[in-house]
C-alpha cells in the first residue's frame, strides 16, 4: 500500500492524470493489483505469514469483543461432547443396533426376511460414526485455537491484543492518508 501510495504521489507530481483516476476506480470498485507486489522488500512467505498473523489477531480481536462475559459463552464451548450427549446417542444407537437385528430375526422365524436382511447387516454402527465425528471435531477445535492463540479457558492476553491493535490501528492510518492523497484536487 506505502509503494501505491508513493506511486500516486509521483504521478500527481509529474502531473499524470490517469495513474490517480486508475487507482481510485481500483478501489471504488474494490479491485486491488496483486502483481503490484516488490519481492526484494520480502519473500513471499513471510507476507503469508504477516497476513497470518494480522488475520489472526483480528479473530482475537472479535473473539473479545464477542465472547468476553456475555451469556452467549454459556452456549458456544465448541464441544460437541456438551453439545450433544454424545454418551446417551452411542448408547441409544447400540440398543438400536441389538433391537433391529432382534426383531429382523425374530421376523425370520416366521415369514422370509432375505429383502430385508441387510438392514441389520450395516457396516458401521452409528456409534462409531459419531466417536469418528466426534474425534474429528476435536483435531479440528485444537487447530483452531492452535492456528489463534485462543483457549476456552484463557483468551488471548490482554496486553498482547492492544498491541496487536495498535499494529492495525497503524496500517489503517496509512490507508487513511491513502485516500486524503488519492482524493484530493479532484
Amino acid at each position: 500500500m506505502e509503494k501505491l501510495k508513493t506511486l500516486v504521489a509521483e504521478a500527481k507530481e509529474m502531473g499524470i492524470k490517469v495513474v490517480p483516476a486508475l487507482v481510485k476506480r481500483m478501489m471504488e470498485t474494490n479491485m486491488f493489483l496483486f502483481g503490484f507486489v516488490d519481492l526484494n522488500e520480502g519473500s513471499v512467505s513471510e507476507t503469508i505469514n504477516s497476513l497470518t498473523k494480522l488475520q489472526d489477531a483480528r479473530i482475537q480481536v472479535a473473539y473479545e469483543k464477542l465472547f468476553t462475559d456475555t451469556a452467549i459463552e454459556q452456549y458456544i464451548s465448541m464441544d460437541l461432547g456438551r453439545e450433544v450427549d454424545l454418551n446417551m446417542l452411542k448408547k441409544m444407537s447400540t440398543e438400536y443396533e441389538v433391537a433391529k437385528r432382534k426383531a429382523i430375526e425374530e421376523a425370520g422365524k416366521v415369514v422370509d426376511v432375505q429383502n430385508i436382511k441387510h438392514i441389520s447387516e450395516n457396516e458401521e454402527p452409528l456409534s462409531e460414526i459419531v466417536e469418528k465425528i466426534d474425534a474429528s471435531w476435536n483435531n479440528q477445535r485444537e487447530a483452531f485455537y492452535e492456528r489463534t492463540g485462543l483457549t476456552p479457558q484463557n483468551p488471548a492476553e490482554p496486553q498482547q491484543l492492544q498491541l496487536q491493535l495498535k499494529e492495525v490501528d497503524a496500517e489503517n492510518n496509512g490507508a487513511d492518508e491513502f485516500y486524503q492523497l488519492l482524493y484530493q484536487n479532484d
